[in-house]
């Protein structure tokens, strides 16, 4: 059989890129807004204007997979990467009255590589013969997770040695990552992946009610996940008075760590993907609500961190689901999930942003908070956190449904 071990690796590597992209800007939402004074709403557009971007890219390629050279495209995405990152941390030095600006420049950038990875490196793995390729799958999305704890750990540590006002050199140094990916592409041959043939192809697909189950099952998967991955180091900071320091190692690294805890033990024993996702669901809805309301920091932590392994196979479990259901839909259906996945991505850390915001400017917000001994940015981010709850609590029933399609089908065959 041939070897893919190189693409493999290429594949991993590009994950571990999308991880830095994903997860550096909430890391300095608190740098960024002591140093520029940029306020929680602009800093969640931040987010908005990544996931939109890789939003775009996806329905791109949903529509008009079959006129793009995918081989090309998959090699390209960490140069992508690369030259996003190099913008976002330059632009500062040399235009020094326009940070936010150049934030965002560098956000479209790199934004637009991590929609090309999703809509391209899952459907590359999957394309690579396998005796198992749900585990495959788990594999490459827990791999993502282990490079969401190096980013956070790492730039931690760094932010603490070389201070805040550095932050620039270290976005320069994690340029390394996607160029080492760069180099496992040169060369290797990338597997033939399904396209519709037409337009046409793809449009009849959309007719299909179960496609929007599982559309809108990645939605409220995405925004489950990174609502409190972008927003754990921020609200473990602000609402439960963590130093930064120890907000972002037991706090956000310990959410990626248990994220990459559940996607990992899935790749190795995981079965019946969709009884997961629905206690993930439960598990998630639990987490949340004891984040925002538990009065104990040390119960707020773990119920952040815990959140990880709860929402962990809730993206990758819906391609799974969508891919299985669907498996003549190649790159189509994969670029559909992903559009899905990045529309909840962004909606959810945006209405935290916008409801911390509204809370702590309000007037009545500081009277509350005033009468529950709260600072208002603290009562903010909890109510911004409450909300966050939704989206796993209406995933319970939406899975539930997927749950009971798929036990059905079973059924049948058996």
């Amino acid at each position: 059989m041939k070897s893919y071990a190189r693409l493999k690796y290429a594949c991993y590597m590009t994950n571990v890129s999308q991880a830095l992209v994903c997860n550096l800007s909430p890391l300095l939402f608190i740098t960024f807004r002591t140093m520029y004074g940029i306020s929680y709403s602009l800093l969640g557009l931040l987010v908005l204007i990544g996931f939109f971007t890789q939003l775009l890219i996806d329905l791109v390629f949903s529509f008009f997979s079959h006129k793009f050279n995918i081989p090309l495209a998959v090699k390209l995405t960490p140069v992508l990467t690369a030259v996003g990152l190099f913008v976002y941390a330059c632009f500062p030095f040399v235009f020094s009255d326009h940070v936010y600006l150049g934030l965002v420049i560098g956000t479209l950038i790199f934004s637009a590589s991590g929609g090309l990875a999703e809509v391209l490196i899952s459907p590359t793995i999957a394309a690579i013969p396998s005796e198992n390729p749900e585990r495959e799958m788990s594999k490459l999305h827990s791999i993502y997770a282990w490079g969401v704890v190096f980013v956070i750990i790492s730039a931690t540590l760094l932010l603490l040695w070389w201070g805040n006002i550095h932050w620039q050199w270290i976005a320069l140094l994690f340029t390394l990552v996607p160029l080492f990916a760069c180099l496992l592409f040169a060369g290797v041959e990338i597997p033939h992946m399904d396209t519709p043939e037409k337009t046409s192809g793809a449009l009849s697909l959309l007719k299909n009610s179960g496609l929007w189950l599982c559309f809108f099952a990645i939605f409220l998967g995405g925004a489950a996940e990174c609502t409190m991955a972008q927003w754990c180091s921020g609200y473990l900071e602000q609402a439960i008075g963590l130093p930064k320091v120890w907000g972002d190692v037991f706090g956000a690294a310990l959410f990626g760590l248990t994220l990459g805890l559940g996607r990992t033990l899935y790749s190795k024993i995981g079965k019946n993907i969709a009884r997961v996702l629905f206690f993930g669901a439960i598990g998630a809805t639990l987490c949340y609500l004891l984040a925002a309301l538990s009065p104990w920091p040390i119960l707020g932590l773990a119920a952040c961190a815990f959140t990880g392994f709860c929402v962990s196979m809730l993206w990758p479990g819906s391609l799974i689901v969508g891919s299985d259901r669907f498996p003549q839909g190649g790159v189509f259906i994969f670029a559909m999930m992903a559009a899905g996945g990045d529309m909840g991505a962004s909606v959810g850390p945006q209405l935290v942003g916008l409801v911390t915001d509204a809370i702590a400017s309000s007037a009545w917000g500081s009277t509350l908070a005033a009468q529950m001994a709260l600072a208002p940015d603290q009562l903010g981010m909890k109510a911004g956190m409450l909300l966050g709850a939704i989206f796993p609590l209406i995933a319970i029933f939406v899975y539930a449904v997927i749950w009971r399609a798929r036990r059905k089908t079973v059924n049948n065959e058996a």
